[in-house]
């Protein structure tokens, strides 16, 4: 099969959906791999690599012109007029939230696999995973810094000093994102509290970090108590596939202390905080209420050397599957990259996204 790699256009995204050690094992399984020159530079990944390992450098016409087509973002509008009835694409999409791309992809008729619906029998979301650790790391960081004065912050130092309080950090959500932004709010001495609905999970967060993390479970009265006493708030909640629920509304984003912070991990799906709209890394961050809303959607990018590897270790055994059997006998064979299937013929395969859109067309078993 054809499999073409095409440079990622969203505002900083520096990744890119192949490692050359990626395309190395596309070859060696008798694959043809085309790279878009240049796609790899964001990630300090030189065209030379990739033909190294036998693929070939080509135009962005002739990485989508390919049967299969990684990549890392959702499509943006510029490159709609790529989509086709036969062509297989497989990168993350976030459908929920995106109803021009979900209207393109079922006016094109283009067979879409969404990397965070892929699912395993335990219900964890593997494709999903690497970039959740990375993005979770980052929010506590990224909120860190915009709490700085100069940045529009209440001017708190995230783990105080001797004989001066530090911040106290609330994160929503206890997944995967939610873990890693607790370990890092942890590490730099803050004072944290993760909300979530499962008990179960937040007995496993006091039993790792010993009682240092207070732990309550979800609901808008503590929600709401936990929130107004914070500096820092990161949402990390997660429904897969679905628009995320949201959980702070700009009425308690008022209540909160000037100059707070809140960072919108799930901004991907819709965001969890009432007013959230999508940024940039070149523009990040937004007033509400008198607290600032961090919302970059691909927070992942900016740490494109780190990412790119984490994400090919695991998107490549569904992408050699995919460019092995083809699409549906690849789906058939796997229960969990069948959980993938997001459109096909014009119509909505995930229910999730049929949820959120109810009078588009799904299949039934959607």
């Amino acid at each position: 099969m054809r499999i073409g790699v095409p440079a990622e256009v969203k505002n900083s995204e520096s990744r890119i959906a192949l490692t050359p050690a990626g395309a190395n094992e596309l070859v060696r399984a008798g694959h043809e791999v085309v790279i878009e020159a240049g796609a790899g530079a964001g990630s300090r990944l030189p065209d030379e690599e990739y033909l190294a390992v036998g693929a070939r450098l080509g135009t962005v016409e002739d990485a989508w012109g390919a049967e299969l087509v990684l990549k890392v973002k959702e499509p943006i509008a510029s490159e709609y007029r790529y989509l086709r009835e036969d062509l297989t694409l497989f990168t993350y999409l976030h459908l929920a939230a995106d109803e021009p791309l979900t209207d393109a992809l079922l006016a094109s008729r283009t067979t879409a696999i969404a990397y965070e619906t892929v699912q395993l029998p335990d219900h964890s979301l593997p494709l999903l995973a690497p970039m959740s650790e990375v993005a979770g790391r980052l929010s506590t960081l990224v909120g860190a810094y915009h709490l700085m004065g100069p940045h529009g912050g209440r001017g708190v130092l995230l783990g105080g000093v001797p004989g001066v309080r530090p911040a106290n950090v609330t994160v929503l959500g206890g997944g995967v994102a939610g873990w890693n932004a607790v370990d890092q709010a942890v590490g730099l001495g803050a004072n944290v509290t993760v909300i979530d609905l499962s008990v179960p999970r937040l007995r496993h967060f006091d039993d790792i970090f010993g009682g240092r993390v207070t732990t309550v479970v979800s609901s808008s009265y503590e929600i709401e108590r936990s929130v107004i006493e914070s500096d820092l708030v990161i949402g990390s909640v997660l429904v897969p596939g679905a628009r995320a629920p949201k959980l702070v509304t700009r009425e308690l984003v008022a209540k909160m202390k000037p100059g707070s912070v809140l960072v919108d991990i799930a901004i991907d799906q819709g965001g969890c905080f009432e007013g959230s709209r999508p940024t940039t890394h070149a523009d990040p961050t937004f007033a509400v209420e008198g607290s600032l809303y961090y919302c970059v959607a691909n927070m992942p990018g900016s740490t494109a050397t780190t990412s790119t590897p984490a994400l090919t270790n695991v998107t490549l055994p569904y992408a050699l599957e995919l460019a092995s059997l083809g699409w549906r006998a690849a789906t058939d064979a796997d229960p969990a990259l069948a959980k993938g299937l997001t459109t096909v013929d014009g119509a909505i395969a995930c229910s999730a996204v049929s949820a959120a859109f109810p009078d588009k067309p799904h299949l039934d078993a959607a």
